[in-house]
């Protein structure tokens, strides 16, 4: 009987792991991180002993890593990245560098060799991307002032890391007694190394990719562009390696350049199954690397360590959390995310060990403190979650109201922005109770400063809308800015209260399809109404009676809707999609350039304007170019 091949037998046991043990942790309301973890501890060395090549998996997992922070580029625009330059080089050296002084002052006090305290706090210093990331977008924190912040320290960290590498060499040298280090020659040289890898990745991303990406998305061949999308982020991370950078910086550059280009849907769309396939093996690499051996010899240093790193590195983050002014809120989850250790602290203590700046039971034992930490800190925020959190906030939070008590309201109002506040006023003068809810602090302080009272919460949260009175009210308004968070509400609520009628408000088009896709079919594209208004009021600065530029906008609205309707059976054939549209476009525009010359015939205006006959008269030529350039418009 044959054998079967290696990669088979690996790919078989880590989806059986997953497939078992994920849904089993999120069952126990233990997250998914957790049940990758358990499932890694399993078939690792010190469980089931299925896989032994641990290190070699981990380095290829990483790519999950990489992925993730390429989608997380993905949404941050240029201006956007520029607007957090400040909080980047600001709040995250401020965190590095408190965070590594006072690990060093510990290890100097506990007699340890400077070089050692200064590695280990170093690397102690980092965090877990992949971790704080993922659990900050599963509590809808990425766009809060916790999120903001706690991303740019984590992109601060993957740029951190490049120095404390390149330190390691200069002081194993040091170790070994030679002085040997580089030269300012050869110091110079792969700083212009890295200036110009990094140079290519931007001026490629503004002159090559684009072109590149709709040649190549013209060949109407989705299984290519999926392709190519992949060898973009593993082009990237090569060269990024190549000189000695992060993959995950490169791949985040790479990302930030492509955030307002017309591929950055189709992008995530094809690279979000990988992320999200090789985050999970990440996780259980992380499980198999846990030395249980180190820990079984010295228990008693482990915990201290761990403890020790934990703690220190929490009193630190949480000062400066307080320092920038993160709500009282969001410190708990944004401390725990950040005092964990990181994946980047493996390749620093085992370049360490490489390079004899410390021995390798020094090495052990400090990638086994990160990997417990990155193991217990998930089980931290489910604690967090279930008993410190609401009783914290309660406590801490003088300036939200807390939704504790049931609420009887017939209407609940998602989102207190610019949007939910003009629906709750309309309903408020008709005398109509409404329950409101918004998870930022800062619109909390709005609304009582104009004297509405506003529930703290995220209505994404079951038990949260339980508490709103879900199960009881009539209407819930979905009013969030967010397209994502505003699914995941509209989602929760047909699956669990469907007698709630759903009015959602959409960003666009493809929002408004994927709520359709829900079951939500009373829908307002936010901008329409207002566009509309914007139309009429250019129509009668063109001379045209107000009564006649009021039905050429009705007309239109009632076309346009109806147009929605006949393109969302095809909005997932992108192709059907488009020709739908532009069919319904030209047919509009032909039908309104026939009835302005029956008008006209007839001795009328014929939507002539006083000054312009660009579109009056019926000249065929114009109203084809017309309803040409109309066809071609985006949606």
């Amino acid at each position: 009987m044959e054998h079967a091949p290696t990669w088979l037998t690996y790919g078989f046991l880590y989806l059986t792991a997953a497939v078992l043990a994920v849904p089993i942790a999120k069952a126990l309301g233990l997250g998914a991180i957790i049940g990758y973890l358990a499932a890694g501890i399993a078939i690792g060395p010190w469980g089931l002993g299925l896989v032994s090549n641990v290190q070699d998996i981990l380095h290829f997992a990483e790519f999950g890593v990489v992925l993730m922070l390429f989608l997380v580029g993905l949404e941050l625009q240029p201006s956007r990245l520029w607007a957090l330059r400040r909080p980047i080089f600001g709040t995250g050296s401020a965190q590095v560098l408190g965070c590594a002084a006072v690990l060093f002052a510990l290890g100097a006090l506990a007699g340890l060799p400077w070089r050692v305290s200064l590695v280990g706090s170093l690397g102690l210093a980092l965090s877990s991307t992949a971790i704080a990331l993922q659990s900050l977008a599963e509590r809808n924190l990425m766009r809060t002032q916790s999120g903001q912040a706690g991303f740019s320290i984590l992109l601060f960290q993957d740029v951190a890391a490049i120095p404390i590498l390149a330190l390691l060499p200069v002081l194993g040298a040091v170790a070994a007694g030679d002085g040997a280090g580089h030269t300012p020659g050869q110091v110079a040289l792969e700083v212009l190394k890295i200036v110009g890898v990094i140079a290519a990745i931007i001026l490629g991303g503004r002159l090559l990719l684009r072109p590149v990406l709709r040649w190549i998305a013209k060949s109407n061949t989705p299984e290519i562009f999926t392709a190519a999308a992949l060898l973009l982020v593993v082009g990237i991370a090569y060269l990024m390696v190549m000189v000695g950078l992060s993959m995950a910086l490169g791949a985040f550059l790479a990302g930030v350049l492509l955030a307002d280009s017309e591929y950055r849907r189709e992008l995530e769309a094809d690279i979000e199954p990988f992320k999200g396939l090789l985050l999970g093996l990440f996780f259980i690499a992380v499980g198999m690397s846990i030395d249980f051996g180190v820990i079984l010899r010295s228990p008693g240093l482990m915990a201290a360590i761990l403890v020790g790193f934990l703690a220190a590195k929490a009193i630190v983050i949480y000062t400066l959390a307080k320092v920038v002014g993160i709500p009282y809120q969001e410190r708990p989850v944004f401390t725990l995310l950040l005092a964990q250790g990181g994946e980047f602290a493996f390749v620093v203590f085992q370049a360490a060990a490489g390079a004899s700046v410390f021995p390798a039971e020094t090495a052990s034992l400090l990638i086994g403190a990160v990997a417990l930490s990155m193991l217990i800190s998930p089980l931290l925020l489910v604690l967090l979650d279930k008993v410190l959190l609401r009783r914290y906030a309660k406590v801490k939070a003088p300036t939200a109201d807390e939704i504790s008590e049931p609420q009887e309201a017939p209407i609940i109002i998602a989102g207190f922005g610019r949007y939910g506040q003009i629906v709750s006023r309309v309903l408020l003068a008709q005398g109509l109770r409404t329950t409101v809810l918004d998870h930022s602090v800062d619109m909390l302080e709005v609304a009582r400063t104009f004297g509405y009272r506003v529930f703290y919460g995220d209505a994404t949260r079951l038990d949260l809308l339980r508490i709103a009175g879900a199960e009881h009210a009539r209407i819930l308004v979905v009013a969030v800015d967010d397209a994502e968070q505003s699914l995941k509400i509209a989602k929760l609520a047909r699956e669990h209260f469907p007698h709630l009628q759903v009015v959602a408000r959409a960003r666009d088009v493809t929002h408004w399809n994927k709520l359709r896709d829900i079951g939500v079919t009373l829908v307002q594209r936010e901008l329409f109404e207002s566009s509309l208004q914007s139309a009429h009021t250019v129509l009668e600065l063109m001379g045209l009676p107000s009564s006649e530029a009021t039905v050429i906008t009705q007309r239109f609205r009632t076309h346009n809707i109806a147009l929605a309707d006949r393109m969302y059976p095809h909005h997932k054939d992108r192709a059907k999609f488009i020709a739908v549209a532009r069919e319904g476009r030209n047919q509009f525009a032909e039908q309104m350039a026939r009835e302005r010359q029956e008008t006209a015939a007839l001795g009328g205006a014929g939507g002539a304007y006083p000054g312009y006959d660009g579109v009056a008269g019926g000249e065929d030529a114009e109203e084809t170019t017309s309803a040409q350039d109309l066809s071609e418009n985006k949606l």
